[in-house]
C-alpha cells in the first residue's frame, strides 16, 4: 500500500474531516484499516502527518485497528468486543499510561465502537455504542516486533513495533509542548485512500 502525506490529507478532506496543516508538530494521527476482516495480524497502519520547519513529514507504522482473535472469542464486555468505528474523534487521547504500566496515549474523549458478540473470527458491525471504553493507543511487545495480535488488542489501536511506538510517543511529547496533551484520532478504511 502506498501512503503519502497528500493521500492522507485528501482522504480526510474528502470526508469532511479536519486535517491539521498549520504550524510545526500539529499532528494528524490517522489509522488506516486494511480490507481483511478476518486477520489476527498487524495489517493496518497508524500514520502521523505534520509539518516541521514548513516541510511535510509523515510516518506510517504497522499496527492493528482491530481486536485480536482471543478477544473476539472471549469478549471483555457483555455487549461484545469493541471495534472502533471509522470516523474522526477530536481530543480522543492524552498522554498517560496504558493500564498504569507504561507511557501511551490514553482515551479521554468519546469514541464510537461496534460491538461484535458472535465470537467468530469475522469482524461484524452489530451494535453501535459511544462512550469511554479505555480505547488507548499503545504498543504490543515491549521489545522487538509482534506479528500476531492475539491478546494485544481488545479494541485498542496497537503498534506492532516497540521502536515505532517510541518514535510515536516522542512525536506526541514534542507536539504536546506546543499544542497541548490531547490528540485527535481519525480512522479511515484502506479504500478511502483511493476515492
Amino acid at each position: 500500500m502506498s501512503i503519502s502525506y497528500d493521500s492522507i490529507r485528501n482522504a480526510l478532506l474528502s470526508k469532511g474531516y479536519r486535517f491539521f496543516d498549520d504550524g510545526d508538530y500539529n499532528l494528524n494521527l490517522v489509522g488506516i484499516r486494511g480490507a481483511d476482516k478476518h486477520s489476527n495480524q498487524f495489517n493496518d497502519w497508524l500514520t502521523v502527518s505534520f509539518r516541521s520547519g514548513g516541510q511535510r513529514m509523515m510516518f506510517a507504522f504497522l499496527c492493528t485497528t482491530d481486536p485480536g482473535l482471543y478477544w473476539r472469542a472471549h469478549p471483555a464486555n457483555v455487549l461484545g468486543t469493541a471495534i472502533v468505528r471509522p470516523g474522526q474523534y477530536p481530543g480522543l487521547w492524552r498522554l498517560g499510561k496504558h493500564q498504569g504500566r507504561y507511557p501511551a496515549l490514553v482515551q479521554c474523549g468519546l469514541i464510537t465502537v461496534y460491538r461484535d458478540n458472535d465470537r467468530d473470527s469475522q469482524l461484524d458491525s452489530e451494535v453501535k455504542e459511544t462512550g469511554l471504553f479505555g480505547i488507548n493507543c499503545h504498543r504490543a511487545t515491549p521489545v522487538g516486533e509482534s506479528t500476531m495480535v492475539d491478546r494485544w488488542s481488545a479494541g485498542c489501536q496497537v503498534l506492532a513495533s516497540a521502536a515505532d511506538f517510541d518514535i510515536l510517543m516522542a512525536l506526541c511529547r514534542k507536539a504536546a509542548v506546543k499544542w497541548g496533551e490531547r490528540f485527535s484520532y481519525t480512522l479511515i478504511e484502506e479504500a478511502d485512500l483511493w476515492k
